[in-house]
């Protein structure tokens, strides 16, 4: 047996590839030859940790890989924001980015939390269910990932605060299993093309999940593409909607807050599933997130919630809600309600906050401008302009190129994870010409096009 090691490592990551269906749990079994792609470094604030494969039965087949990010200046975290991967090697190395998101680490920043992205080392044709079942090995790894986490970065309140879980594909069965597994760690649970399955058909020896009182009570969204079976019957992932509509009608039958969100322009890609997410996140985690990170999670409030007729587009106050409310979509409030209508109709959740201002604005002799910028916590950040005494100069990127969803500074991926190499907040000026004093500002812009205020001046 190689035991897990604790160490820092540097970073780099290869062009992340499309993120494979989910597959079914297995037994452990040795798992292909997997060779780990250099990972770019986790400096303070970010830290990692990393454990060996193990062959011991119980424990986890598969290397990992658990970068954090600790927003500067907090000093006791209350809760922790998990952005999981999905199946497939390619979603592995996607996963090595999430940290390093910047519209998430607003969410996390705001509730005071930590953003954790996992990386497995899955290799392309191994199962994923040694890995997105917890019961066999993940949930003993992750766990013991936030202890010493705890000792790294000097935040032993990482080993006990709540979670935040957000999972795509196989990662939404290991998010979903973990509700169930922790419903008193689990803040909220946002389930992206996928769900646990309640009875494991391939390993008769693992014990069914159950819907706990406890589990019912933590708000979850199950998330997915409308190509992915509900509306689009052919294809590699139209099963989606079978195992969603199970675990969502089980799960409300008994009084679960659970909704269904469908995105009516992708399949197995993640779209533009975060303007839902990160709002959606914030309600609950505003809701639920105790004062002292020591105290246990509050109740969900239920009294502002609003109802919606599974695949509907409408949604109405619960106590105005006509319809069995026991298959009606559960919506945390009016405002999320809103969104959610938005949403399920073209994925274009209006956004009226336009992004901070830029800061830290720097710029060298040479010419080259350096700052930092946060992301709108709506409407994330798409790009920045460039301004040199009062006047448009550049706009950033200056060939945009998201792949998936809307327009974004760090081009999400198929996984919604920035796109490697990661974008960087810096331009230089090639046109000024030597001796001359110019005046620089930067102003960001979100994705539904606002723009910031202009940030403070730089001047060589």
């Amino acid at each position: 047996m190689k035991l897990p090691l604790l160490t820092l490592l540097a970073l780099s990551l290869a062009t992340p590839l499309l993120a494979q269906t989910a597959q079914p749990p297995a037994t452990p079994s040795t798992p292909a030859a997997y060779t780990p792609p250099p990972l770019p470094p986790a400096d303070p604030p970010y830290f990692r940790v990393h454990y060996e494969p193990s062959t011991q039965p119980g424990e986890l087949t598969f290397g990992a890989n658990y970068t954090i990010w600790i927003p500067p200046g907090v000093k006791t975290l209350r809760g922790i924001v998990v952005h999981q991967h999905g199946c497939g090697e390619g979603a592995c190395k996607a996963g090595q980015s999430a940290a390093f998101d910047l519209h998430w680490q607003e969410l996390a920043r705001q509730h005071e939390c930590a953003l954790l992205g996992p990386s497995y080392e899955q290799p392309e044709k191994a199962n994923c269910g040694l890995w997105c079942d917890p019961r066999n090995g993940s949930d003993k790894t992750f766990l013991r990932s936030l202890t010493d986490l705890a000792t790294l970065t000097h935040h032993p309140e990482l080993a006990t605060v709540p979670w935040a879980l957000w999972g795509h594909s196989g990662g939404a069965a290991w998010v979903g299993t973990m509700l169930l597994l922790h419903p008193d760690r689990c803040a909220a649970v946002w389930m992206r093309s996928g769900t646990p399955r309640i009875v494991n058909r391939d390993d008769p020896a693992m014990p069914p999940l159950e819907f706990t009182p406890q589990a019912l009570a933590v708000p979850a969204m199950c998330n997915l593409g409308t190509k992915e079976g509900v509306t689009v019957k052919e294809g590699r992932f139209t099963g989606g909607w079978t195992n969603v509509e199970e675990f969502f009608t089980g799960f409300r039958a008994k009084g679960g807050l659970i909704g269904v969100s469908v995105d009516p322009l992708t399949s197995h890609e993640c779209g533009n599933q975060r303007y839902l997410a990160i709002p959606w996140f914030d309600a609950c985690l505003t809701a639920r997130l105790p004062a002292k990170s020591s105290d246990p999670l509050k109740p969900m409030p239920t009294g502002d919630a609003w109802l919606a007729r599974l695949l509907g587009d409408t949604a109405q106050p619960a106590t105005q809600f006509t319809g069995d409310a026991k298959t009606a979509v559960w919506l945390p409030n009016e405002s999320i309600a809103k969104d959610w209508v938005a949403y399920v109709k073209d994925t274009a959740i209006p956004d009226t906050t336009p992004p901070p201002a830029p800061t830290d604005v720097r710029i060298t002799a040479n010419g080259e401008l350096t700052w930092n910028a946060a992301a709108d916590l709506k409407g994330g950040l798409a790009g920045f302009i460039v301004e040199r005494d009062g006047q448009e100069l550049a706009r950033l990127p200056e060939k945009p190129a998201t792949p998936f969803g809307r327009q974004n500074f760090q081009k999400n991926n198929y996984s919604d994870t920035p796109t490697q190499p990661m974008a960087v907040m810096q331009y230089t000026d090639t046109a000024a010409k030597p001796g001359e004093k110019h005046t620089y500002r930067i102003i960001s812009l979100n994705t539904v096009g606002l723009r910031s205020q202009v940030s403070a001046p730089a001047t060589p």
